[in-house]
């Protein structure tokens, strides 16, 4: 299953009748090949593990173990046939089993905007000073380059999952698909050089989890988690993910136990902005801290053209130099950037839209045709974070699929002579930076966010700039490492709730708060969490689902007031602005004793017909003395509009004429189908697919090309109907032995 932070791929839209996957003849479903070799994750009762792992090796079938799960939970990866994995999945003892995914690393210093500089000057009350000296922070990814000069000293050994041995360094000698990612965010953490990290002398454990070209199965990195709770560090840094959006991905359950074995666990919430519902696993994981991605003080360039009242924001792709330009220039469109149709675009900005090659190649043809600068919109809507595999010596920049389709509008009409301006910005939601909440349970992701936008650290061989919610959690995660050297008894659910209840919260420019679930508790203040003295959590909290027909609803939610100082503190809530359909029941002023903990409980009376169908949030504001801390909270009305069609892929399988695809439902589906038709004369071929009342999860299927005729390629669409609302997913798939669905 290839599951990518970083989402390369192309949506083809077209004009399809709105009825044309409304067929009433139910279509064969495609037959399974039961002699496929396939990967599953298998969770087991804990008291039966040894009894099936024994079972299996006794056995004669085709199943082999690959990975056994100690800590995580109680389970193991195999590769099998088909019909053998099926048959293990029906003994007693087998709780769950998922499909192993591929996941890839996502890809002014910002150090000092969360407060490191000023905490490395203060000491702990042992009189040290906070460096995340004796701290052991895992950082699960491509590796790291431990020669490099800022990290020589901090590294503390390691281990790689990819190759199986006990050297995690990245990728090297592998043309094209070298790596520097997890070296990239071990320096954002804890290099000691040139650059200085977060926490500079904490100890970095790297876990090799993702090998050539930053690719990784889930059955890797959960294994790198495992030997990670194994090892007893203190932190973990998760900077990869997919775009699954549900809360009981394998990868979530992982990283929550481990939180539970006392593992401070930080994640990236993804680069898939800036849409609702695009935070993926592992950043859903309830326990674990997932970070978005907001930007440090920096000044970003902004196009505007003639006298239209409109500033489209640029977002320079890593690697690329800086975007200076001053002058007026005009702007040539050049489609996908296809060489056979490249226009005269020479002292132009050319803009090209994203899809079919990549963008370094788009760039370099740009510049043969000595292009003055490149712009590349979304294919899908919202913005993107990319990255250049070379540096050439003209900029390139992304942007948002609406700004570059109204551009090219500018350009039909001749409107063509654009101006740069820039804006000095800081602590804004970056547009890439992928957004909650979570289906099925509601809850509120990301948790925090930091810097995330045009970071410098360490590569291999040198430094580079980078961007993403990638580099944003390897910032909470050197925090927490600071955190846990100045409070060692400190757990994860008290280290996660000091970075949320002293986070700043961020504002648009329009001076309105970002939602709960577009920054979560906010940025955080490192020196502001260190010196904390009461703590509240959980730091946020969802109330759940509520329908019209629900009478007057009663929910409680408790939280834990955490007084971490040696004196009696009192605390007391600020009323709630009044608001038609919902009556908070909160405590009185109460006290709680130094070094003591109080369980309170907070009540909402809901009245969802008079509030209305949608996602209801806030902050709760809790005062003690001078201090006032934040609680965001959600409920939701109603089925909300999630998307109902998530991680579809098409390509081709393992045997001759085979090919598989697989979506994910994070609701399930009271129907669904795949519908095939000519690209040209849009006339209907054939159901691919078609089902009623599918659970929730992950769907996947084969086919074979020559059993049902089919050849060439096919406008698809794919419809899902979910509780009286629909989704439609149209894009293209081919029947030759090359993949080109992808979403």
């Amino acid at each position: 299953m290839l599951l990518a932070i970083c989402l390369c791929m192309t949506l083809l839209l077209s004009t399809i009748p709105a009825h044309a996957h409304r067929y009433p003849d139910r279509p064969p479903l495609p037959q399974e090949d039961m002699d496929k070799q396939v990967h599953e994750i298998i969770i087991t009762d804990e008291n039966q593990l040894k009894t099936l792992i024994e079972k299996i090796k006794t056995t004669d079938s085709s199943i082999k173990i690959n990975h056994i799960y100690k800590h995580v939970f109680p389970g193991f990866s195999v590769t099998g046939k088909r019909r053998d994995i099926q048959k293990l999945k029906s003994e007693s003892g087998i709780r769950h089993s998922s499909p192993v995914a591929t996941y890839q690393a996502s890809v002014e210093e910002s150090v000092p905007f969360i407060g490191g500089d000023e905490i490395r000057s203060h000491f702990d009350k042992k009189d040290h000073r906070l460096t995340g000296n004796g701290v052991k922070v895992g950082v699960i990814d491509t590796g790291v380059d431990y020669t490099h000069p800022d990290l020589r000293r901090n590294y503390a050994g390691g281990y790689d999952l990819v190759d199986g041995d006990d050297d995690p360094m990245e990728t090297r000698g592998v043309e094209g698909r070298n790596t520097s990612h997890g070296t990239h965010v071990a320096g954002i953490i804890a290099a000691n050089g040139k650059i200085k990290g977060v926490a500079p002398e904490a100890d970095i454990i790297g876990y090799r989890a993702l090998g050539p070209g930053g690719m990784g199965t889930s059955e890797q990195v959960i294994a790198a988690i495992d030997k990670a709770i194994e090892d007893k560090v203190d932190v973990i840094n998760l900077s990869l993910g997919n775009t699954i959006n549900g809360p009981d991905w394998p990868t979530s359950l992982a990283l929550d136990k481990a939180t539970e074995k006392g593992i401070v666990a930080v994640t990236s919430s993804g680069n898939s902005g800036p849409n609702v519902w695009t935070v993926g696993s592992p950043g859903t994981s309830s326990r674990a801290i997932s970070v978005g991605a907001s930007t440090p003080p920096m000044t970003l360039p902004y196009l505007t053209i003639g006298f239209a009242d409109r500033k489209i924001q640029l977002q320079p792709l890593q690697g690329s130099i800086p975007w200076k330009l001053q002058k007026k220039y005009e702007i040539a469109q050049a489609d996908i950037g296809n060489e056979e149709n490249f226009p005269k675009v020479k002292n132009k900005i050319v803009l090209m839209e994203r899809g079919e090659i990549t963008f370094t190649e788009k760039a370099v043809r740009a510049f043969k045709a000595e292009a003055i600068a490149v712009l590349i919109y979304n294919n899908t809507d919202g913005n993107f974070a990319g990255s250049l595999e070379q540096e050439l010596p003209i900029p390139v920049a992304s942007l948002s699929k609406a700004d570059g389709e109204w551009l090219k509008k500018q350009i039909k009409s001749q409107n063509n002579v654009v101006k740069t301006s820039y804006q000095q910005i800081k602590d804004t939601i970056a547009s890439f930076s992928s957004r909650g909440p979570v289906t099925h349970t509601w809850a509120i992701k990301p948790d925090v966010v930091a810097p995330g936008v045009a970071i410098d650290s360490t590569i291999p061989n040198g430094y580079e700039e980078m961007q993403g919610t990638s580099m944003a959690a390897p910032h909470v995660a050197g925090a927490s490492a600071l955190l846990k050297q100045a409070h060692p008894d400190w757990t994860p659910d008290q280290v996660k709730a000091a970075l949320m209840n002293t986070a700043r919260l961020l504002e648009k420019e329009d001076g309105t708060l970002y939602k709960p679930y577009e920054q979560g508790a906010g940025r955080i203040q490192l020196h502001e969490a260190i010196h904390s003295e009461t703590l509240i959590y959980p730091g946020s909290f969802s109330a759940g689902m509520l329908y019209h027909q629900d009478k007057r609803t009663e929910k409680r939610i408790k939280i834990t007031i955490d007084n971490q100082s040696d004196k009696e503190k009192m605390y007391s809530f600020e009323i709630p602005k009044n608001k038609k359909g919902i009556q908070w029941d909160l405590p009185i002023p109460f006290t709680v004793e130094p070094r003591q903990k109080k369980v309170i409980t907070i009540g909402l009376d809901i009245t969802p017909s008079i509030i209305g169908a949608g996602l209801h949030h806030g902050n709760l504001f809790l005062k003690e003395g001078k201090s006032r801390y934040h609680i965001p909270y959600m409920y939701v009305i109603e089925e909300p509009d999630y998307p109902r069609i998530m991680g579809f892929q098409f390509g081709k399988g393992d045997k001759e004429d085979m090919f598989r695809y697989e979506l994910y439902l994070p609701g399930g589906a009271d129907e669904y189908g795949i519908v095939l038709y000519d690209p040209d004369s849009l006339r209907f071929v054939a159901f691919l697919d078609w089902s009623r009342d599918v659970a929730r999860g992950l769907v996947e299927k084969e086919v074979n090309r020559k059993e049902r005729n089919l050849s060439g390629v096919f406008k698809a669409i794919i419809f899902v109907r979910k509780a009286g609302q629909e989704d439609i997913l149209e894009t293209e798939i081919s029947f030759e032995d090359t993949m080109i669905g992808s979403h």
